[in-house]
Parts: structure tokens; sequence; C-alpha cells
């Protein structure tokens, strides 16, 4: 039998109930534990793990494969366990690779609808002033008649066009949002999005004047919807909110720098559920003491925990959240990954290509 452990606090009685019924299935030696409790030295002789933090795998000499409860997999990677950027494009079968490194799966696809309603969750606190009337009412005062804006008619960037943000994005406009574009590595076309470009030219789509590259719209000669139709003829985009929630990679590491938030107008609202190491938090810090954007909301900043005496609690219209928007509270993220260990712990012991396999190279 294949010794196997999961290490999960947050899963249900149901979803441990789904995992035990497929180990034994298919033919797993399955030891549950809470990830609350001491399990140092009792997973050694494991060959797969379930877990939520990379700390036990060191114990794990004959580790094959790893699924990991979290969509963002830099810390696992981190651990050199599952291999370097020579390995990208690896075949992965069995619990074996090309390489010989351990396989990491990941839970990439279970965390789009509880980050995208956070998202919209801030976007409306944004728009419609509440970190200044939090402010108001601090202080004792009754002020009221803020101008405020809607989500209906505003116009939406979103940096990353994976779960979350296809997620986050057919939700803006389920709510109206006037014109909703991507932007990702390759640039290409995705649906929902209107047009979708590449994250090196956001600085040309977004800035003044024309862009004169090219973008790959999903809407773009459609009849379906007006709003899609003015997405095909705007030559420069002006946002009402930014988001962002791509993944840290090697290649993401401070990529939305004081250049983009610079091009960002006074009016635009930014939204960070990706990875803090993602912004240059000193310049967005800048930019909301001084008034160059309306205001932002982070889930994410570069050193979790925020240090007590960083600006960041001080900043001006600022929204911050603990990196609580994908929190395994929700029944349904936990559900969602548990289906797909499930789902992996079958293809693994029947010889087939594991799915949301993590590329060491890329980072997802």
């Amino acid at each position: 039998m294949i010794k196997a452990y999961c290490v999960n606090r947050y899963l249900s009685d149901a979803a441990v109930g789904k995992i035990a019924e497929a180990a034994k299935k298919y033919g797993y030696d399955m030891t549950f534990y809470n990830a609350g409790e001491d399990v140092s030295g009792k997973v050694s002789d494991g060959e797969v793990i379930f877990c939520t933090n990379p700390v036990l795998l060191a114990e794990m000499p004959d580790l094959k494969w790893c699924h990991t409860a979290s969509a963002g997999a830099d810390k696992f990677i981190a651990t050199g366990l599952f291999g370097t950027s020579e390995d990208s494009g690896r075949t992965v079968s069995a619990g074996s690779s090309e390489t010989g490194c351990a396989v990491l799966t990941n839970s990439s696809g279970a965390y789009g609808r509880a980050i995208s309603e956070h998202v919209i969750m801030v976007s409306l606190m944004l728009l419609r002033r509440i970190p200044e009337y939090e402010k108001i009412i601090d202080n004792r005062e009754w002020k009221q008649h803020l101008p405020v804006r809607s989500i209906a008619g505003s116009n939406i960037a979103i940096i990353g066009t994976g779960d979350i943000g296809s997620t986050a994005a057919k939700k803006y406009m389920a709510l109206g949002a006037g014109k909703v574009i991507g932007f990702s590595r390759s640039g290409r076309a995705k649906e929902p999005f209107d047009e979708v470009y590449k994250l090196d030219d956001f600085t040309a789509v977004i800035g003044p004047g024309s862009y004169g590259g090219k973008a790959s719209g999903s809407g773009c000669g459609s009849e379906a919807a007006e709003r899609k139709e003015a997405a095909c003829t705007s030559p420069h985009f002006t946002p009402d909110i930014v988001v962002i929630c791509i993944p840290k990679t090697p290649e993401t590491d401070g990529i939305f720098d004081e250049e983009k938030i610079k091009v960002l107008p006074e009016t635009a609202y930014f939204i960070n559920v990706g990875r803090g190491t993602t912004m240059d938090q000193d310049a967005l810090v800048r930019a909301l003491n001084e008034g160059r954007i309306a205001g932002a909301a982070l889930d994410v900043v570069r050193t979790e925990p925020l240090p007590q005496d960083d600006p960041l609690w001080t900043t001006k219209n600022l929204i911050l959240t603990p990196h609580t928007s994908g929190d395994m509270g929700l029944e349904y993220t936990n559900d969602v990954t548990a289906e797909f260990f499930c789902e992996n712990l079958r293809r693994y012991a029947e010889g087939e290509e594991l799915i949301n396999v993590v590329d060491p190279a890329a980072g997802y």
C-alpha cells in the first residue's frame, strides 16, 4: 500500500470522509492529522502528503508527491524538493518525473469564489468611500454626502487572468462594469475579458496617449453586447479599479513598480489579492498619502505579519486585511481542494498524469 498523510485542520468531516473513501479504494494507507497538532517525526515514512504548510516535507525522505491546499506554491517551491528551473515541462505520472524530483500539485481553481467575492466587497467599500467614512465616525462626526461611484459603468483592469481574475471579471460584469480588460504574461484572449494585453504593455495601455499595440479581445466583433463593442474601438484605457491577482514568482517580484503606479489616474483604486511581493509597497504608500490615487485595498503585503512600525498602518484611504481573502474558513474552498486531492489519488495510483501540477520554473 502507498503510505500517505493528510495534515489539514480546515477540512469538513464530509471532505475527510471522501478522502478516506478514495484512499481505501485506490490502495493507500492514509493517516489523518490536524494541522494544529505536533506531527513532527510522524510522517517520515510517507510517499504522499496533503498539507497546508511545507515544514514537514524535510522529514520525508521518500516523498514522491505533495498536494498543497493553497493555490500559491512559492513556499513549497522554496524547499528545493520539487526541482529547479531546468525541470520545467517535465512529464508527470505515477508519482515520478523525468527529473526524479518529487511532484507538487496545488489547489488552483478552488479560490476563485472566495477571493473574487472579497475583491467585489473591497471595490464597493472603496467606491462608497468607506475608509473616509470610518474616520468620520471615529471622530464622532456626522458628515454625509461624499461623492461616490458605482461598479456599474466602471472600467476594470485585472492583472492575472487565471481562475481568480476570471471569476472576479465575471462578477464585475454581472454588476454592470463598463469594460473589463485583463493583463497576463502571454496576452492571449480569454473569456470573459473584453480584451487581454501582455503585462509588459501595462504602462502603454493605461498611460497617457494611445496604445499602438495589439489586444486579444474575446468580445470584439460580437453583436451580443454594446459594452463589448466599445471594448474593440477604445485605443486607451482609463481604469477606475486595478486588481492584482498573480502569484509570487521570480518574474512577478516587484512587477507592479513605481512606473506603473504613476500612470494610474487620480481617480483609480488599487486592489492586491495576489502576493505582496508583486508591488512596490513604498511607492504605493507615497501615492496614497499624496493623493495621487484615490485609495487601495491590500489583502497581502511584502512582509507578513505586517511589522508594527510599518507605514501601511497609517496610510490614507487604505483598507488592510490580514491575508484573509482566500481564507480556508469557506467550506466550499476546502471541499474543492479535497476533490482535487481525491482525483489525484486515483491518477497517482493508476499511473495517470496528475492535474494541477506546479511548474517550479514558472512558480505556479
